[in-house]
């Protein structure tokens, strides 16, 4: 059974950090391409960053250097690094797992995020 856990969400004043984790069970990680989206309410799910299998990274418009997304392939977990955020950071950000060689795609339960003072 394919388990991803999204942690790390909270509140974080503007212009602070944070740090977003995954952690995925029950497929092969290493192969996975991995990406966080977002989500705010009464809007459609947005991508904010994806990574590939291999490293390769793509990331928003919107993330204007701000954000940064990696993987530690030894402990199966993909990271959103999140700096300088801003009140436009508030929504729930979710982790989208799609394994290599398989149709299927997973989702985790999110994780929010509230950028305010």
């Amino acid at each position: 059974q394919v388990q991803v856990v999204e942690s790390g969400g909270g509140l974080v004043q503007p212009g602070g950090s944070l740090t977003l984790s995954c952690v995925v069970s029950g497929l092969i990680f290493s192969t996975s391409a991995m990406a966080w989206y977002r989500q705010t309410p009464g809007k459609q799910r947005e991508l904010v960053a994806g990574i590939t299998n291999g490293g390769t990274t793509n990331y928003a418009d919107f993330v204007q250097g701000r954000i940064t997304i990696s993987r530690d392939n030894a402990k199966d977990t993909a990271y959103l690094q999140m700096n300088n955020l801003k009140g436009g950071g508030t929504a729930m950000y979710y982790c989208h797992v799609k394994p290599r060689f398989s149709p299927n795609e997973y989702w985790g339960l999110g994780a929010q995020v509230t950028v305010s003072s």
